[in-house]
């Protein structure tokens, strides 16, 4: 369990996103139509994208503070990104994958090889790889960096309900057994009430929850 705290202001062009959260929860669910702001949301806890004004809070860390001119690099906030598209390395296999992840933090190979059960895929490559097997890949990848909260946009987007009722288990026991705190965004209501302990709700780039 971890906490976040989000208060921020952020404008694109002219959509507006506006969002005052606070939460101490293992899993937050991020739930709302296209184009409602979830992903900038994501890519502004991440590093990638500057709020205009606010702040950014996971546990004791401040990411971002326009009011302390605090905005630490995406590289130095400890935060494990999944997008939608996985950004796997097509020249790579799936063993090459996780460990590139790795960097200085030393992420535990064997574990999440086993967790996300990833054995038989070690050798193959990226092309050779299912919508559920990279995704599966893109979220050991991003656990090995250690970080402090994952971030996972709608990583069972394309994946057919029968597949998806395979792969979510895996990501319930990134909470079990690895404790990991999620934030978890999807269009799939029923995927919300099997792993959110909370939900925020956007609509519109506002924040609709309370």
């Amino acid at each position: 369990m971890i906490a976040l705290s989000i208060d921020i202001t952020l404008t694109q062009d002219t959509f507006t996103l506006e969002v005052r959260e606070s939460a101490a929860v293992e899993v937050l669910g991020l739930f709302g139509p296209s184009g409602s702001g979830k992903t900038t949301l994501l890519e502004a806890i991440a590093g990638i994208r500057t709020p205009d004004r606010g702040e950014i809070r996971v546990g004791e860390r401040t990411l971002f503070s326009s009011a302390q001119r605090i905005d630490l690099p995406a590289r130095e906030r400890h935060i494990g990104y999944v997008p939608q598209d996985s950004l796997l390395f097509p020249n790579l296999d799936v063993t090459g994958n996780i460990r590139y992840g790795a960097g200085r933090a030393g992420g535990e190979f064997g574990s999440l090889v086993t967790i996300l059960d990833l054995q038989a895929l070690l050798d193959r490559r990226v092309p050779m790889l299912s919508g559920g097997e990279k995704q599966r890949v893109a979220i050991a990848r991003a656990l090995m960096t250690r970080p402090s909260i994952l971030l996972l946009d709608e990583p069972l987007a394309g994946v057919d309900r029968e597949r998806r009722e395979v792969i979510l288990p895996y990501i319930l026991r990134i909470r079990q057994e690895l404790h990991v705190p999620l934030l978890y965004v999807t269009h799939d209501r029923q995927e919300l009430d099997t792993i959110a302990d909370r939900v925020l709700l956007l609509g519109g780039g506002v924040d609709q929850s309370r």
